[in-house]
């Protein structure tokens, strides 16, 4: 594929994800989250896999950057997760939001 077909494809794939993401419900988003995440950890072992095959020094430098957002939208996304499953904890065990 040539560089045009890959942009075009990126940029397409943007436009879908944000409108499918934007159009869930608040009490859907935590089990997607969780789902999400499971996906962002196979993202991260493929760009692992990439950088460590790498021959090229452009290539490593776009497999090293992709090792590093992959590994900062996983982190986030449990923090996000944890967070949101913070308030449907009970207020009378301890674990609650304060």
């Amino acid at each position: 594929m040539d560089g045009i077909s890959l942009l075009t494809i990126t940029v397409l794939a943007v436009f879908v994800g944000f409108e499918v993401v934007s159009k869930v419900s608040s009490t859907l988003h935590t089990p997607l989250m969780s789902g999400a995440n499971a996906i962002h950890g196979i993202i991260l072992v493929g760009a692992i896999i990439v950088a460590g095959q790498a021959g090229n020094p452009w290539v490593l430098a776009v497999a090293l950057l992709a090792v590093v957002l992959a590994t900062a939208n996983l982190v986030g996304g449990f923090v996000v997760t944890d967070r949101m499953l913070e308030m449907f904890r009970g207020r009378g065990d301890g674990k609650g939001p304060r």
